[in-house]
């Protein structure tokens, strides 16, 4: 992200009135090495070609925030990784992490991994330190510590289903499990900070969160969730395209101060939950408008949801989730028009 962008999202998040509405992308590997033209594997086995298609895209659209920016990452199996679990790579598929707990009995057996040193995490940490000097070469900055929440995390490590079955039969093995991971995350956002210093940010992404009832969700996930938000991060991103309902009333005391939800509730019905202390970063339909729909189509009906947001100041023009696979130029271009179109 370059430093205009940066300032945008800084006075964005302060409510400062501006006169241009921004836009936003969170961008990753579902999206990025097919609209650049190659295989999903191609982008996480070769750094040249990770790198040249994130330079791509920020010259193709140089009016779009991306985010977080030139993400290192091996989806899914990024962070189970370090854990232990075994990794499934395809050729042009997502990958997969399979479990490594299959009984809750395993949990007590768990350690905390070292970031350093353990699974994928040194490959991304220090394929960004190899891409630094290229990246401010074109005038960007690495600006996010990423990572995916402790509960999806805990999710890919023993599956969704046993890991909400153990919430409701053994809470205490559930709260060992949360406490090992956050212990682990702590020190991953701590080490990608220390080796970058233009780290200003920090981004998780869980969507286990949506899949859970407000009890659940004040005992599993808040007090995880605000130790690894307690930090001194001037950005505090959260990703949550499951169903939010539940649980956004305590994201501001969480520390949260920008959200990527999905649409289960409207940008008017967030801002309204959390006494509009939250920039919103969506909501096109991802999937049945922006990959889908004709650019006029695209065009019409992102007119459509920025006429309905009532709060423009704590808002930011994207779709609900992340850039879903298959988006041409064409339709992020309409997107982009209608947006500049529109009168704050």
């Amino acid at each position: 992200m370059n430093d205009q962008h940066w300032n945008t999202l800084l006075a964005a998040i302060k409510g400062k009135k501006k006169d241009d509405l921004p836009i936003g992308f969170i961008i990753d590997s579902p999206w990025l090495p097919n609209w650049y033209g190659i295989k999903i594997l191609d982008y996480f086995s070769s750094d040249e070609l990770w790198l040249k298609a994130n330079l791509k895209v920020i010259e193709t659209f140089p009016d779009v925030m991306f985010l977080p920016g030139f993400w290192s990452e091996y989806g899914m199996c990024t962070e189970p990784s370090a854990f232990g679990a075994k990794s499934v790579f395809w050729q042009d598929e997502f990958p997969f992490a399979e479990k490594v707990i299959n009984s809750s009995e395993d949990i007590d057996n768990l350690e905390v991994p070292n970031p350093s040193t353990d699974g994928l995490l040194p490959f991304m940490l220090n394929r960004l330190k190899l891409a630094q000097p290229e990246i401010e070469k074109a005038g960007q900055k690495i600006r996010f510590s990423v990572s995916r929440g402790p509960m999806n995390i805990a999710s890919f490590l023993m599956g969704t289903t046993e890991l909400m079955t153990t919430m409701m039969m053994e809470p205490d093995k559930v709260h060992k499990l949360m406490r090992v991971i956050t212990d682990f995350l702590k020190e991953w956002h701590n080490i990608q900070h220390e080796a970058i210093p233009t780290i200003d940010g920090i981004l998780m992404l869980d969507d286990i969160v949506g899949f859970v009832g407000e009890d659940e969700f004040v005992e599993f996930g808040l007090p995880y969730f605000k130790e690894l938000y307690d930090t001194n991060d001037s950005v505090k991103f959260f990703h949550n395209d499951a169903d939010c309902s539940m649980s956004i009333k305590f994201y501001p005391e969480i520390g949260i101060n920008l959200y990527n939800p999905g649409l289960d509730l409207s940008i008017n019905e967030i801002h309204e939950a959390t006494d509009n202390k939250l920039v919103v970063l969506g909501s096109l339909p991802p999937r049945d408008v922006l990959a889908t729909c004709t650019p006029d189509e695209v065009y019409s009906k992102t007119k459509e949801m920025l006429n309905n947001v009532k709060n423009k100041s704590k808002f930011i023009a994207s779709c609900g989730g992340g850039m879903p696979p298959k988006v041409s130029t064409e339709n992020i271009n309409a997107f982009i028009k209608a947006v500049k179109e529109c009168k704050i």
